[in-house]
């Protein structure tokens, strides 16, 4: 069941997903060699619980942080670990989720680690372009398939892999809402957007094939030729005159190009 919020519902979404724009930059400014994704994970829930917020991901269907941490082929879901220690040139997607006055806030952002090679820049540049012009297409009156059309045709012009398992979602009380966003399909299919909505359109785009495999710790997802992979999330409200993004890539981006 798809459900539609008040404008009162939406401003707390916003005030949940602006926490995690603030929470995505406070980690992006510690990314860098050397660093683990345990010690990442530590910093967000620390920075979360400090906003009166806590972490939505943390005890989730039995997820045990506060943060997915994916590195370089790893697409989504990855398991922060004091073993897992950050080199120069990877690429590591930072996926988040607050939960704050009875709402959820979902969001991710790709970093690079120092200097990342020309065609992973590309990759990070292409899946976050995906989402701005899928994010286009998120306003009332237009189809979910409008969306992922526009996500796959973008990716797939570069010769980029879209991942079919995973998908977007709606956004609300729960983290995982109706309906699903799929990051590929055909323009004039798929549920009406009405005002009220709000989802998470989140492109997960691979440098080679789209297959992907589950890992045996039950949640992180690598791309199957062990290629790189980017993702990139944003919650939006869908509005008459447009998509209404309650997401903030500007404060991250701030902080990380200080």
């Amino acid at each position: 069941m798809i459900y539609l919020k008040t404008d009162e519902e939406i401003e707390l979404l916003r005030e949940n997903n602006l926490l995690v724009s603030r929470t995505l930059a406070e980690v992006g400014r510690h990314i860098a060699p050397g660093v683990t994704t345990k010690q990442l994970d530590t910093l967000a829930e620390e920075f979360i619980r400090s906003h009166g917020a806590v972490p939505a991901f943390l005890g989730y269907q039995g997820y045990p942080a506060s943060l997915c941490i994916s590195v370089n082929e790893e697409v989504v879901h990855g398991i922060p670990s004091s073993k897992r220690v950050l080199r120069e040139g990877d690429i590591v997607s930072v996926d988040c989720g607050t939960f704050l006055k009875g709402f959820v806030g979902d969001s991710a952002y790709t970093f690079a680690v120092g200097e990342v090679a020309e065609e992973v820049r590309q990759l990070m540049e292409v899946t976050k372009e995906a989402l701005y012009k899928g994010t286009a297409q998120a306003k009332a009156g237009n189809r979910v398939g409008d969306i992922s059309a526009v996500v796959q045709e973008y990716s797939e012009s570069f010769g980029y892999g879209v991942v079919r398992e995973l998908e977007g979602h709606g956004l609300g009380r729960k983290m995982h809402e109706d309906p699903g966003v799929p990051n590929y399909g055909a323009r004039g299919r798929g549920p009406l957007l009405k005002e009220g909505m709000v989802i998470c359109i989140e492109p997960m785009i691979t440098m080679g094939g789209k297959a992907i495999l589950f890992g045996r710790d039950g949640w992180t997802v690598t791309t199957r030729d062990r290629k790189p992979a980017a993702h990139y999330e944003f919650a939006v409200a869908i509005r008459k005159n447009g998509p209404d993004v309650l997401t903030d890539f500007s404060i991250i981006e701030q902080a990380i190009n200080k």
